[in-house]
This record gives C-alpha cells, structure tokens and sequence, in this order.
C-alpha cells in the first residue's frame, strides 16, 4: 500500500480525507509526478470507457469543440489508465477519449496505473462532479455512488463537494421518481425545479401524468406547481409556492438548486458563488453563457 501512495502522489487516501474534494489537484498531481517517458502513445481502440462512469449523455457540440481543438493542437493532457485482461480501463478522462475519436485519432497519450475496482467507480464520479455538467439525474447517480462506496451521510457529502445539504437531499429525491419520469430529466425535457415539485407527490402515476403535461404543454415550474397544489392531489411533504410578496427566498432556493450552489439576492444584486476556475466553467455552462 505505502508503494501505491507514492505511486499515485496526493492520491485518493489524502483526496479523500481531504474537507472539499479536490479532483484537479488530484489529477494534476499524477501527471506531474509521471516522468514524461512513462506517458505512453495507445491506441484507442484498446481502450474500454469506464464502467463507472455516472455521465449517460455527452454535449455533441462541446465535444465536437474539442476534437477541433485537438486537431489542432493534440491531446494537451494525458488520460489515465489501468490495464486490464484485455487492453486498457479508462480511469479519467473520458471527454479526451471521446473527441479524440472524433478528431480521427488512432492513440492518445495516456498514464497507466493500478486502480482498484473501487478506487476506479470513485475517480470517475468525482471527476463528474467537479468537470461535467451532469443531468440532475446523472448528479443524484454519483451522489448516490460517493455515498454508497465512502459509507459517508448526506451532510458529510455536502460539505466535502461545498454543496448545501438541502441540494443533496433534493437531488437523491430524484431517484424515487419513475423510471420514465427519471428518463425526461436525463433527456433535459424537465428541469431539476420541475423533478423537485414532482418528488413530493405521492402518487407515483400522478408523477408522470403531471410530467406528460409539464412537457406536453411546456409548463413553468410554478405552473406545476399551481396546477398540483390542490387539496385533492396527495403529497409526501407540502409544496411550498412562490410568495406574491417581495420576498428573494424563492428565488434564491431554486437558484441554489440549479446551480448547485451557494447564491443571495440582496441589494438589487444577485451574488453567486463558486469555488475554483472549473466551478465557475460549470455555472456558465448551465447558464449558457459562453465566454469567446
């Protein structure tokens, strides 16, 4: 185990006890500390994506950015690795992998380590948490998944990722919806505002005749909630509704809920925080804001 530490440099013990996680300096780490003539050329027809991999729908337009860029300039970092019985895991890196493909690329420089099977399903989470811009459904999978392998609670987790414990709460919700309803949300056909108003109902078919409407008739996330806030439609908690009042709470508690993080409206300003150069990248992204 010592030699496996110093293999990795700061790897997933230290990454892991650590108060945030930290995926870029973990990774970055591994790259600086692999000598330049252990970074191999593979081919990437050796390489199977991870199993693990929380992330089920990719953004064509993002990745075909991306194999533009690396047609050229070339893959800029390494992708990491394990050999298996046959070929290659991947272990990080999965958007590299795919664009490569894209940009007609038959190898890609990669690192290769050893990653146990476990170690290999909590890289990949965290580097979705921390890199993609996951579906509310994908994000409520790897919450579940760093949970489940760590043995930590909820509020352990929210303050390990510098997440409110009511946005973890909200989103593993997600995952007692029906499988259909869950698939509109991986499909982007309803929002996580949408999901969260759905999760609090009882009756899981009037969960998806509700979301057959939200999407039939484009529905406003208040309009759901108008619409399933009568006394005769059974809920697991009260629905709380937007006040008429000049009240910010609302606002601020979907906004956090959008974007997975700490925001305040006060003093005609809206206040949103973030926590690292990729957060940042991730809000915008959610935001769609593109900065040239």
């Amino acid at each position: 185990m010592e030699q496996k530490k110093k293999a990795l440099g700061r790897g997933l013990e230290q990454l892991f006890s650590d108060e945030v996680l930290d995926f870029d300096s973990f990774e970055s780490n591994i790259v600086e500390s692999t000598p330049e003539s252990d970074i191999k050329q593979l081919p990437i027809s050796e390489i199977r994506p991870n199993p693990y991999q929380p992330r089920r729908t990719f953004n064509e337009e993002s990745l075909e950015e991306l194999a533009s860029s690396i047609k050229n300039y070339g893959v800029f970092q390494p992708i990491i690795v394990k050999k298996s019985i046959k070929g290659y895991d991947l272990v990080a890196g999965e958007r590299r992998l795919r664009a490569s493909k894209l940009a007609g690329l038959t190898e890609i420089p990669a690192i290769i380590k050893e990653f146990s099977e476990e170690e290999m399903r909590e890289i990949a989470l965290l580097e979705n948490l921390q890199r993609e811009n996951l579906t509310a459904i994908e994000l409520a999978w790897a919450y579940k998944g760093i949970i489940d392998s760590l043995h930590i609670r909820q509020e352990d987790l929210a303050e390990k990722i510098g997440k409110s414990r009511s946005h973890v709460t909200n989103t593993l919700g997600l995952l007692r919806l029906p499988k259909d309803v869950q698939d509109m949300i991986l499909k982007n056909e309803i929002s996580m505002g949408h999901a969260r108003t759905l999760s609090k109902l009882e009756d899981d078919t009037k969960i998806e005749e509700y979301a057959k409407k939200t999407v039939q008739e484009n529905l406003s996330v208040r309009d759901l909630e108008d619409l399933v806030s009568t006394p005769n439609v059974a809920k697991k908690v009260p629905i709380t509704r937007k006040p008429k009042i000049n009240d910010y709470s609302y606002i601020e508690n979907n906004l956090r809920e959008l974007l997975g993080t700490k925001v305040k409206i006060n003093d005609r300003k809206v206040e949103i925080y973030f926590d690292s150069s990729n957060d940042l990248n991730r809000i915008l992204e959610i935001l769609n804001i593109k900065i040239n």
